[in-house]
């Protein structure tokens, strides 16, 4: 049930567009900081691992799953919030496949409750159906019905 944990912890945000990939980072921590899970410089470790390693949140075309490398100071819950930008966003200008609409940003305290939510993300995410729905999803009332048919 991840994106029904995501949208009843208001874990959810829909963004028409940004000027740069740090800027869609940040909007994809936007929800984990409102809250408190995370505190507003984890934006910025994720940003600095992709500066290290390259986009390697990049997980297929259209989706990213934005997540620090390193232990990543400021998290202080174990979720992740879900994102959907209209304007497809490019980490690479020289690579269109690394483009992305869907961000999932995860937070973890731990390696173990990182390992599960990037386990149970894949599986979600390993459904061509649902990923083509969330490229449709408008608003929250889309992604409710989206998580009640798939039950997820």
């Amino acid at each position: 049930m991840l994106l029904t944990k995501m949208l009843d912890a208001g874990h959810v945000n829909f963004e028409p567009r940004f000027p740069d990939w740090q800027s869609a980072i940040h909007g994809g921590c936007k929800p984990l900081v409102a809250d408190g899970t995370v505190e507003a410089g984890y934006a910025d470790e994720i940003i600095a691992c992709i500066e290290k390693y390259g986009p390697y949140i990049i997980i297929a075309p259209d989706i990213a799953m934005p997540h620090s490398q390193e232990n990543a100071k400021g998290v202080h819950k174990t979720a992740i919030s879900f994102m959907k930008v209209a304007e497809a966003v490019a980490f690479d200008a020289d690579d269109r496949e690394k483009d992305a609409r869907l961000f999932f940003t995860l937070a973890s305290q731990d390696h173990e409750q990182h390992l599960e939510n990037m386990s149970a993300l894949a599986t979600m995410l390993d459904n061509e159906a649902l990923i083509g729905e969330l490229l449709q999803a408008q608003n929250i009332s889309d992604l409710r019905t989206i998580a009640a048919k798939y039950q997820i």
